[in-house]
C-alpha cells in the first residue's frame, strides 16, 4: 500500500515530478476544461431546458471526480515530509491553499444536490489548472513574464502616471467644453472620466459623445492620444520578455555547453604516463 501512495503521489503532485505533468493529471486538467465547458453551455437557458437531467448527471459526475481526487491528495500527502505526521499533517496539508483550492473545486457537487447557483464557483475550476501546471514551460513563460514585469517596474510605474495624468486632464477639459451643453454626462470631473476612460483605451462605448466642435476636436485628440497611451506599456512589456527570453536562452545553451564539455571529458580514453624509464629512452 505505502508503494501504491508513493506511485500516487508522484502522479499527483507535480512539484515532486521533473518531467512535466504526469499523464494522471492531464486526464484532471482535460476534465477541469469539460467541466467549464458544460457550465458555459448550461447558462443558456434554451438548451438547459432541453437536457435538465443529463446537466444533472454529468455535473454530479463531475463533483464526484474532484471528490475522488481531492480524496486522494489529501490521503498522498503524508508521502510530503512535510505532512508526513499523520493525521496532523494531513489536517495541516487540507489548510494549504492548493488544497482549498482543490476543495472549492468539490462544493458545486453539494451545492447543486441543493438546487443552489454555483455557476462561479464552478467556473473557478479553471484557475486549478495553473496549479498542476507547475513545472515545465507554463513555469518558464511564467517566469520570464514575472521578470519582465519586475525588470520594467518603474517604466510601468512611470506609462500608467502618465495615463492617470491624461485621464484625469481630458476629463477636466471635456467637463469645461460640455458641461453646460450635456450636465447629465459632461457634469462634472468623474461623469467626464467615463468618456475618458472609454475614449483612451480605444474602445468607443458611444453612450457619451461630444455634441460641440471643440468637445469633437479634444475627443479626437484623445482618441489619437490613447493609441499611444496603450502601445506604451505594451513594449515595454515586449522588450522586456525579449530580454528575458534571450537570457533564458543564453543560460540554456551555456549549460548545455558545459554538459557536452563534462560528457566529453568522461568519455575521453585514459592515457597513462610512462614510466621514468621509458622516458628517459
Amino acid at each position: 500500500m505505502s508503494t501504491f501512495r508513493r506511485r500516487l503521489f508522484h502522479e499527483l503532485e507535480p512539484s515532486h515530478r521533473e518531467g512535466g505533468l504526469s499523464r494522471l493529471n492531464r486526464f484532471i486538467v482535460l476534465v477541469i476544461l469539460v467541466s467549464v465547458v458544460f457550465v458555459v453551455v448550461e447558462s443558456e437557458p434554451a438548451i438547459h431546458a432541453s437536457h435538465p437531467t443529463l446537466f444533472h448527471a454529468v455535473e454530479v459526475l463531475f463533483g464526484v471526480l474532484f471528490l475522488l481526487e481531492y480524496v486522494a491528495r489529501v490521503w498522498v500527502a503524508a508521502e510530503d515530509p512535510r505532512y508526513s505526521d499523520g493525521l496532523r499533517g494531513r489536517l495541516r496539508y487540507a489548510m494549504t491553499p492548493s488544497a482549498l483550492l482543490d476543495l472549492l473545486a468539490v462544493t458545486p457537487l453539494f451545492l447543486h444536490v441543493f438546487g443552489a447557483e454555483a455557476y462561479v464557483i464552478r467556473i473557478m475550476r479553471v484557475v486549478r489548472v495553473l496549479r498542476l501546471a507547475k513545472l515545465g514551460r507554463f513555469t518558464i513563460a511564467t517566469r520570464a513574464l514575472s521578470q519582465a514585469v519586475h525588470a520594467r517596474r518603474y517604466e510601468l510605474m512611470i506609462s500608467f502616471g502618465v495615463a492617470l495624468f491624461i485621464l484625469v486632464l481630458t476629463s477636466t477639459l471635456m467637463y469645461i467644453v460640455e458641461g453646460h451643453s450635456q450636465p447629465e454626462i459632461f457634469g462634472s470631473i468623474p461623469r467626464s472620466m467615463w468618456w475618458a476612460i472609454a475614449t483612451l483605451t480605444t474602445v468607443g462605448y458611444g453612450d457619451a459623445v461630444p455634441l460641440t466642435v471643440a468637445g469633437r476636436i479634444l475627443g479626437g485628440i484623445t482618441a489619437v492620444t490613447g493609441v499611444g497611451l496603450i502601445a506604451m506599456p505594451a513594449g515595454i512589456l515586449a522588450a522586456a520578455m525579449s530580454d528575458a527570453i534571450h537570457t533564458r536562452r543564453a543560460a540554456e545553451h551555456k549549460e548545455a555547453l558545459e554538459q557536452a564539455h563534462r560528457q566529453s571529458a568522461k568519455a575521453a580514453p585514459h592515457v597513462p604516463e610512462p614510466a621514468e624509464g621509458e622516458r628517459d629512452g
